[in-house]
């Protein structure tokens, strides 16, 4: 099955998901990144990233190629800020045109994973999501949570 992982990843932990899910798929990865890569810490992070959600910001990405139509899975994978996906993903669904493919999602977040994979169904209304999944502190747990994603990505396969 020919397979897409589109991730944005802040901190790491999305990449680390997207990374190990890339490599038992052995599909293609997507990196989507902010036109402002500017490095944010602390308070400042938070405030940029939050200011965003509840502004509904989407905030333009960096030029990166990606045809839906090429692929028969495509998984998505989005940090969790302020209980919602992050922003730079928002933008990406609200470019990307995707109707009627097969998605999978997951979020990464430290804790609080909100209404964010509802959010994601939302805005992916007219595909079919047959699978999501949640990882809290991905790169602190890297052990447990590559079980997690092994276990996930099995039961992908058979969908």
């Amino acid at each position: 099955m020919k397979t897409a992982v589109v991730y944005y990843s802040l901190d790491g932990n999305c990449a680390f998901v997207a990374e190990e899910v890339k490599s038992l798929f052995n599909a293609e990865l997507i990196r989507l990144q902010t036109k402002d890569e500017k490095k944010r810490r602390g308070f400042a992070k938070y405030f940029w990233g939050g200011g965003m959600v509840f502004a509904h910001k989407k905030p333009p990405l960096k030029p990166y190629a990606f045809d839906p139509a090429a692929y028969e899975l495509i998984v998505i994978g989005a940090p969790v800020w302020a209980g919602s996906p992050a922003p730079p993903i928002q933008t990406f669904l609200s470019e990307s045109g995707m109707s009627g493919k097969k998605i999978a999602l997951f979020v990464c977040h430290g804790g609080g994973k909100g209404n964010a994979l509802g959010t994601l169904k939302n805005l992916l209304a007219g595909n079919e999501i047959i699978a999501e999944a949640d990882f809290v502190n991905a790169r602190k747990n890297s052990a447990e949570v590559k079980r997690q994603i092994a276990d996930w990505v099995k039961g992908l396969q058979g969908k």
